[in-house]
């Protein structure tokens, strides 16, 4: 059981200090271009938008006033 501990800690440890990495400002522009983003195709992200705004009337979506009926 100890065994299973010390690997469960260890993997932890790991998992933790693997997703950190030191960005460059040189490389921060190439990631900063539009294909390395997670929603880079413009119409897709208007309509997921539209649509997201239509759902959440209630509090205004993503800045749209309205009733939640997809009307603007």
């Amino acid at each position: 059981m100890n065994l299973v501990r010390r690997s469960a800690a260890a993997l932890i440890v790991v998992a933790t200090f693997s997703g950190c990495a030191n960005v460059s400002p040189t490389q921060r522009a190439t990631l900063a271009k539009p294909e390395m983003q997670f929603d880079f195709d413009r119409a897709a992200g208007a309509i997921t938008g539209h649509t997201y705004a239509s759902k959440e009337g209630a509090s205004g979506g993503k800045a749209v006033g309205g009733g939640g009926c997809g009307c603007t």
